[in-house]
Parts: C-alpha cells; sequence; structure tokens
C-alpha cells in the first residue's frame, strides 16, 4: 500500500488500518529498560504502599507516574 493510501484511509477514520502495519519490528523511541536500585526510608515504602493499594497499581507503577510526571513539570518550566 502506497503512504498516500495509507493516509486516505487514517484519515477517514478506518479501524481496519492495524492490519496493514507490520508490528513485528515495532519500537517505541525512548522506551527502553534501565534497572536502577534506589533506598528509601520505611516510612516512604510505606506511604507508597498505602497510596499504591489505594489507586490498585504497584509501587513500581505509582514511582514511574510520579517521577515522570515531576520530570515533565521541570522540564515545562
Amino acid at each position: 500500500m502506497k503512504a498516500r493510501d495509507f493516509d486516505q484511509k487514517f484519515d477517514a477514520n478506518d479501524d481496519d488500518i492495524i492490519n496493514d502495519i507490520d508490528l513485528t519490528s515495532v519500537k517505541r523511541v525512548n522506551q527502553q529498560q534501565k534497572r536502577v536500585n534506589v533506598d528509601f526510608p520505611v516510612w516512604m515504602i510505606d506511604s507508597l504502599d498505602k497510596e499504591a493499594s489505594r489507586l490498585g497499581v504497584t509501587r513500581q507503577s505509582i514511582i514511574k507516574v510520579w517521577l515522570a510526571e515531576r520530570l515533565e513539570h521541570q522540564i515545562n518550566h
């Protein structure tokens, strides 16, 4: 399929465009993972766990979201 045809199909909000994309080699830019170790005081871990439980997410998820929000705020101000 030519790019022009794909663009027209996309612009027409055709739900079937996913079938026209080869997803086997897709890579998300800047999404590579790198493991880091961070030591937190026990009171902080307890607070993180309570908030994560309240939101129904994991401790790791809440840490990632909060760090991303803070970094985005720093970049935009």
